[in-house]
């Protein structure tokens, strides 16, 4: 009887985000050593091999081919192989279809080795000057407006530093939908970091939509919002169990909108005045319009 073969490593190797220096030695010994690379995108890894002098064979791995290819990739690791998997830049498996691999296989009994090494989330929550102690990841939001305006809807009352992804024909947009539903806070954008036209902009998100009105952004953008303001708040059951609190909160909100307040400024003045959230007094105005 044939031994079995020992199955091989899937590396998981970070690669520049932008400058070509900013690659560990450790990523480009494992690259020069695997059997072959699993590339997002061979042209743009080509230039990465080319520039170090790494003649390892390249193989496509992207969203149009993950799941016939991954199949491919997981019967070579089981094989005995060992494959290097890059995505464009940064760490693959981070919003790319890496993730896809990595779960193929683990659920296989694979080694997945990550290698630290290059990332623009923590690159731009690091330099964000935002709180960097507790902060939440979403990627990039949908492209369709309204599914977008519902993710933000949902991102309300997140007290953790958001961060995203952007693509710069769509940033407007998105700081547009940002001040409409999370208000005027402030934000970071990282744009193209790590190369020549590296640009930090900081400040709130009405001065942020003004720069880039008037200078439209290119490249690569990461999006770091400061989350929500942390309230002192009763639970959500004992606010809604109180009859004559909610009768009192309505009659506030209304006097405040009847006084020109707009909407969501009532809603957090009188959040505040009675110690409760926003979100609890926005759950009385729902009530009360179904009722």
């Amino acid at each position: 009887m044939a031994e079995k073969k020992e199955s091989g490593i899937l590396y998981l190797c970070p690669t520049p985000i932008g400058n070509l220096e900013d690659i560990t030695l450790r990523v480009l010994r494992v690259l020069k050593e695997v059997d072959y690379i699993a590339a997002e995108d061979t042209r743009v890894t080509k230039k990465l091999l080319n520039h170090y002098d790494i003649k390892t064979p390249l193989t496509s791995y992207r969203e149009q081919n993950r799941a016939e290819k991954g199949e491919k990739i997981v019967r070579d690791l089981l094989e005995g192989k060992s494959v290097a998997l890059v995505s464009d830049a940064g760490m693959p498996g981070i919003s790319d279809p890496g993730e896809d691999l990595v779960k193929k296989a683990v659920k296989a009994g694979i080694t997945v080795v990550p290698l630290p090494g290059p990332s623009a989330v923590i690159c731009a929550v690091a330099g964000s000057g935002l709180d960097t102690r507790k902060f939440v990841f979403e990627g990039f939001l949908p492209q369709a407006s309204t599914k977008r305006r519902r993710r933000l809807e949902e991102l309300k009352d997140e007290e953790r530093t958001i961060v995203l992804y952007e693509a710069p024909h769509r940033l407007l947009k998105c700081l547009l939908d940002i001040r409409e539903i999370l208000g005027n806070r402030r934000i970071t954008v990282a744009r193209e970091m790590t190369k020549v036209h590296e640009e930090f902009f900081r400040g709130s998100v009405e001065e942020a939509i003004e720069r880039f009105q008037s200078n439209p952004p290119k490249g690569e953008i990461v999006l770091v919002l400061e989350g929500a303001e942390k309230e002192n708040a009763g639970t959500t059951e004992s606010v809604l169990a109180n009859e004559e609190l909610k009768v009192m909160v309505l009659e506030q909100v209304k006097a405040y909108i009847n006084a020109g307040i707009e909407r969501k400024l009532a809603l957090k003045k009188v959040a505040k005045e009675f110690g409760i959230s926003k979100k609890d007094v926005y759950r009385i105005l729902l009530e009360s319009r179904e009722s």
